[in-house]
C-alpha cells in the first residue's frame, strides 16, 4: 500500500480513535476444548461490539509468515512492516527511556551463568532480582572501557534483563545474537549478519566488550557472564502526527511496545501497576491526545506459556474493562491483537488475527461474536494489519476524498 496517498490525504479534526491490542489474541482450538481461547472466554462486552461493529481478519505481514512482535505492530501504526522492520534492541532502549543517536548500536543482554570452562549453565542467572541487575550493571559501566572512539552505555531492564549502547563513528547493528538459545554449550562469538567493513569492525568491539565483561564478572556467585540478542543500530522514524495528523498516545507497560510507540512519536503514559489502571488512565489524559494506544500483554504471555485456561481469564478480565473505554464515547474503537499467540503453540504464529472496528460509520454485519471464525465472515474481509490505519482515519472522518 502507498501510504503517501493516505498522508496527503489525512487532516486533523476533533475526533478521537482507540486501538486496543490485546496482545497474541489469536489462538487456535485445544483438544478437548470447545474452541480457541476467545470462543470459550465470556465475553459480553466484546461480543456486542462485534454486533454493533465491522469484523474481519488481519494478516500482521502477509499470509502464512509468522511476525514478531516489533514489525506487527509497526503495521499496527500504519508503518509498512518490512521496510521499517527493526532489531529489538533499539525498540526496548528507546522503551526503558534510553536517548539514543543516529551513532548508536543497541542490544539487549542476559545476565547468564557459566561454568569453569564457559559452557552456559543458565541463560538467565537464576533471574537474579531487578535491585542486583542494577548493582551488576553500574560494576559494568565503571569498569568496562572501549577506548576513546567507543562509548559504553548499560542500563537495568528487569531482573537478568539490561540494556547496553555502544555508541561511536562507524558502528553497525548487523550482528548475529551471541546467545546460542542453550546451555551446556559456550556463547557464540559475534559475527556479522552482512559482510561490511562496519559490521566486522563492530563484532570485533563486542568480543572485546564480552572478554571484558566476563573478567569483570568472574567473581559473581551467579550473574558472571553476559548474553547479547537483538543488535540494531538506531534509525529516525517520521511521527503520527507528520504522517497522519495524529496526536499519539500509547499506554502500555512493556519496553518492548513502549518502543515502537516512542519511536513512531507517541507520548508515553508511566508504567501501571496493572491491567485495570491501564484502562483507567485513558480517562485521564482522554482530552489532550486523539490516538490513544492501549495495549495488554498477558494474552500474549499466557498463550506463549501454553496455559489456554489462563488465557481465556485474562480475554475475560479485557472484556470486564470495555465499558471504560465505550463511555469515553471514541469515535472509533478497533479492538485486536498485534498476532495470533495459540496457546497449543506456545508461540506466535502466521494465523489471521480477529479485529472489530466500532464506529457510527461502520457497516454493521452478521458477525455474532468477536472469535476468529466468526470475523472471518465480516465485511471487512481479510487484510493486511498495515491498512488498518487508513481505515481508522477514514472512520474518523479524517480523510479528505482522493481526486476530483
Amino acid at each position: 500500500m502507498d501510504y503517501r496517498v493516505v498522508e496527503e490525504l489525512a487532516f486533523q479534526n476533533d475526533k478521537k480513535i482507540v486501538l486496543l491490542v490485546m496482545d497474541g489474541v489469536g489462538g487456535l482450538q485445544m483438544p478437548g476444548r470447545e474452541g480457541t481461547e476467545l470462543h470459550v472466554a465470556r465475553i459480553p462486552n466484546l461480543n456486542l461490539l462485534a454486533r454493533q461493529g465491522s469484523c474481519g481478519l488481519m494478516d500482521p505481514i502477509m499470509p502464512g509468515v509468522t511476525p514478531g512482535s516489533g514489525p506487527a505492530h509497526f503495521a499496527l501504526f500504519g508503518y509498512d512492516p518490512v521496510e521499517n522492520n527493526i532489531g529489538r534492541g533499539v525498540l526496548e532502549a528507546a522503551g526503558i527511556g534510553m536517548e539514543l543517536t543516529p551513532d548508536d548500536v543497541a542490544v539487549r543482554i542476559n545476565f547468564a551463568t557459566i561454568d569453569e570452562k564457559g559452557n552456559i549453565v543458565d541463560r538467565r542467572a537464576g533471574r537474579i532480582p531487578t535491585e542486583e541487575c542494577e548493582r551488576l550493571c553500574k560494576k559494568l559501566q565503571e569498569k568496562v572501557d572501549l577506548g576513546p572512539d567507543v562509548q559504553f552505555i548499560i542500563k537495568p531492564v528487569k531482573e537478568h534483563r539490561a540494556m547496553i549502547v555502544l555508541r561511536g563513528k562507524g558502528l553497525s547493528g548487523d550482528l548475529l545474537d551471541t546467545d546460542p538459545q542453550q546451555t551446556g554449550v559456550p556463547a557464540l562469538p559475534a559475527t556479522p549478519a552482512v559482510d561490511t567493513e562496519e559490521a566486522r569492525r563492530t563484532a570485533k568491539i563486542v568480543d572485546e566488550l564480552v572478554r571484558q565483561v566476563k573478567e569483570i564478572l568472574a567473581d559473581e556467585p551467579k550473574a558472571n557472564f553476559i548474553l547479547l540478542r537483538g543488535f540494531a543500530k538506531n534509525r529516525h522514524y517520521r511521527s503520527m502526527e507528520e504522517r497522519f495528523k495524529l496526536r499519539a498516545y500509547a499506554i502500555a507497560n512493556y519496553p518492548m511496545y513502549r518502543g515502537v510507540a516512542k519511536l513512531v512519536g507517541m507520548k508515553l503514559h508511566p508504567i501501571t501497576p496493572d491491567v485495570k489502571t491501564e484502562f483507567e488512565a485513558l480517562r485521564e489524559v482522554w482530552n489532550d491526545h486523539d490516538f490513544f494506544f492501549l495495549h495488554v500483554k498477558y494474552t500474549d504471555s499466557r498463550g506463549e506459556d501454553g496455559d489456554f485456561d489462563a488465557k481465556v481469564k485474562i480475554i475475560e478480565e479485557v472484556d470486564s474493562y470495555i465499558p471504560m473505554i465505550t463511555e469515553l464515547n471514541p469515535d472509533v474503537l478497533v479492538v485486536t491483537g498485534d498476532h495470533s499467540t495459540p496457546a497449543v503453540l506456545k508461540s506466535h504464529s502466521w494465523h489471521p488475527v480477529p479485529v472489530i472496528l466500532a464506529a457510527p460509520t461502520a457497516r454493521m454485519d452478521d458477525v455474532e461474536r468477536f472469535d476468529e471464525v466468526s470475523c472471518a465472515k465480516g465485511t471487512l474481509g481479510r487484510f493486511p494489519t498495515v491498512e488498518l490505519m487508513s481505515l481508522m482515519l477514514a472512520h474518523a472522518l479524517r480523510l479528505k476524498k482522493f481526486g476530483a
